[in-house]
């Protein structure tokens, strides 16, 4: 069945709800699944790491529309979808989700490509002018685009999250300028995901809104008074936002060491009792 990516129209007023709601009250932490992306240079073994979800009992499904996947012992939803349509409607397919515990989306930058795709193919210009690529909208209105129709990408992830399946997105990294008013701008690391100047439209920061846990992965690295940096291909999980690197977590506060096979990123996430 296909999906449709046109926005709804008619919706109803916000002072009219279609079913009235009760409310009461309640305390305490709320043990639900949760929402993580994973970002990283390429290679540095972000499917990997979610490959070892199974170390923890957890089994997870994964649509790949990267064949990154293609050397790792995994469940993959086939074929891979290769249309933003098709993105959505794996994303629909209860009937094979709910065998498993965990969604793991490879990956979200991939992903806003269909989206943008789509925007293009489906989306007429004002003005009824030819669209071939997203510039001819004019500036900014093809970003905005983007931004809501990857909008409903994350209804739908967050449509799986409340069937109690953890979702996990992998992204591509990207280095950002940060603007910093107190005195000389930056670079870090950041998701590669579309983020005009200014904030408005951009799918990199509603991501990391959305998401309980933005974590970046990092070789470790050492630099000299030359500025010649030297490593043994280590990797270290970072959870919390330094001037190196964007991220966030609900959860966790120190840095995980990335040992290959290891587990302990999703035990500490997900264990009952973990910190």
């Amino acid at each position: 069945m296909a999906t449709s990516a046109t926005p709804p129209t008619g919706a109803k007023s916000m002072s009219t709800p279609s079913t009235k709601r009760s409310f009461d009250v309640s305390s305490g932490c709320i043990d639900a699944a949760q929402r993580v992306v994973i970002y990283g240079s390429g290679g540095i073994g972000k499917t990997e790491l979610c490959a070892n979800l199974k170390g923890i009992g957890l089994d997870p499904l994964f649509i790949d529309i990267e064949n990154g996947s293609s050397k790792v012992d995994v469940t993959r939803i086939r074929p891979s979808p290769e249309t933003f349509e098709e993105m959505r409607d794996a994303l629909h397919s209860k009937s094979i989700i709910n065998n498993y515990d965990a969604v793991v989306i490879e990956s979200l930058t991939r992903t806003e490509e269909f989206g943008s795709q789509w925007v293009v193919g489906n989306v007429p210009h004002i003005k009824g002018h030819t669209i071939r690529m997203i510039e001819d909208y004019g500036w900014g209105t093809g970003f905005m685009h983007i931004y809501e129709v990857f909008l409903k990408i994350l209804g739908d992830l967050d449509a799986i999250v409340r069937s109690g399946k953890h979702v996990i997105c992998t992204a591509h990294d990207c280095t950002a300028s940060v603007p910093n008013p107190g005195g000389e701008d930056w670079i870090r690391y950041e998701p590669r995901l579309q983020s005009p100047k200014g904030g408005k439209a951009s799918v990199r920061l509603r991501v990391k809104e959305w998401c309980d846990h933005l974590l970046f992965i990092g070789y470790d690295l050492s630099v000299d008074k030359q500025g010649k940096a030297t490593g043994a291909g280590t990797r270290t999980i970072y959870p919390v936002e330094l001037p190196t690197h964007l991220a966030k977590s609900r959860k966790l506060s120190d840095e995980i060491v990335y040992e290959r096979g290891s587990s302990e990123l999703w035990k500490q996430l997900f264990s009952k009792g973990s910190k």
